[in-house]
């Protein structure tokens, strides 16, 4: 529940996508979509610092894994965003960009 949560925050703090969005009738589905991203990109993270840092307490590791997984999610919406202003395309960028995540080392 709680990736809904930050979800529909990042998506509010887009007013014009927001606005699209909910016209659309895309709101809620969009928002889910994003919100499992954000799960399995932090579940990813987890895994990755569980072998980075073995032993270390479970609860810091997925405060660490949620905070880089949701700055990687907001960096990519930021990245793929257009220099005209179009917010249609921003999100269409945004969301075949979380589709396909760039491998991570």
């Amino acid at each position: 529940m709680r990736y809904k949560t930050i979800i529909l925050e990042l998506l509010h703090q887009r007013p014009q996508v927001h606005e699209q969005l909910r016209k659309d009738r895309k709101l809620l589905s969009t928002m889910e979509r994003y919100a499992r991203e954000l799960k399995t990109s932090q579940e990813a993270w987890k895994q990755v610092l569980n072998q980075a840092k073995p032993g270390s307490d479970q609860n810091q590791i997925a405060s660490e894994a949620l905070e880089m997984a949701l700055k990687e999610f907001q960096d990519r919406l930021r990245s793929e965003s257009p220099r005209d202003g179009s917010e249609t395309l921003f999100l269409d960028a945004a969301m075949l960009f979380i589709r396909h995540p760039t491998p991570r080392a």
